[in-house]
C-alpha cells in the first residue's frame, strides 16, 4: 500500500487538532496588559502543546520519508497515535479550567506518553512492513532518546501530584530534546 493517503490523513487530523487548540483559548476579559497577562499560563500551555504536536508531525513526516510503504498494522498504529494527539486540546482546556491542578497536569503527561508510545508502535510497524534492512530500521538504532523521553514522562506524571509546575518543566525539557527532527532519520533521507 502506498503511504500517500496515510500522510494526507495525518496532515489533516493534525491541522484540525491545532485549530481546535487555538479555538479553545479564551480571549482576555479586558483591554489592558494585566488582562492579557492573566492568560499567560494557558497561552504557554498552548505554545507547549503546539510545539509537541508539531514535533510529532515533523518526526512523523521524516519517518514516512524513509518508508516506502505502509500496511494495515501501520494504519492502525497511526490511528492510535492520532487518537492520543487528538486529546491534547482536551487536557489543555482541563489544565486551564482547574488552574493547572495535579490530576489534569498528570493527564497531560499521560496523553503525551501515550502519543509517544503510539509513535513507537508506528515506527515498529513501519519497520516490519518495510523490512529489517530498511532505511528506517537502520536509522532507528538503539532508541535511547525515545526510552529516555518515556522515562522522563513517567517521572513527570508522578511529580504532577507533588508539584505540577515541575512536571510541566519536564514536559518542556522533553520538547526541547525533540525540537530538532530525529537526526538519525535525516541522515538516511
Amino acid at each position: 500500500m502506498h503511504k500517500g493517503r496515510l500522510e494526507a490523513f495525518t496532515d489533516g487530523v493534525i491541522a484540525i487538532i491545532i485549530t481546535i487548540m487555538v479555538l479553545e483559548m479564551k480571549v482576555p476579559h479586558g483591554s489592558n496588559f494585566a488582562a492579557l497577562a492573566s492568560g499567560a499560563p494557558v497561552f504557554l500551555a498552548y505554545a507547549l502543546s503546539y510545539t509537541n504536536v508539531a514535533i510529532f508531525w515533523n518526526n512523523h513526516h521524516h519517518m514516512l520519508q524513509v518508508s516506502q510503504r505502509v500496511d494495515g498494522r501501520s494504519l492502525w498504529a497511526n490511528m492510535y497515535l492520532l487518537f492520543w494527539l487528538s486529546l491534547v486540546p482536551f487536557v489543555i482546556r482541563w489544565m486551564d479550567d482547574t488552574g493547572f491542578a495535579a490530576l489534569p497536569t498528570a493527564a497531560y503527561g499521560f496523553v503525551l506518553v501515550m502519543a509517544a508510545i503510539g509513535y513507537l508502535l508506528l515506527e515498529r510497524m513501519l519497520i516490519a512492513c518495510n523490512g529489517a534492512d530498511s532505511a528506517l530500521a537502520r536509522a532507528v538504532g538503539s532508541d535511547l532518546k525515545e526510552k529516555l523521553s518515556l522515562s522522563i514522562y513517567a517521572a513527570a506524571i508522578l511529580l504532577a501530584f507533588i508539584q505540577p509546575w515541575v512536571a510541566i518543566g519536564l514536559y518542556i525539557l522533553i520538547a526541547f530534546m525533540w525540537f530538532i527532527p530525529d537526526r538519525r532519520i535525516e541522515k538516511n533521507i
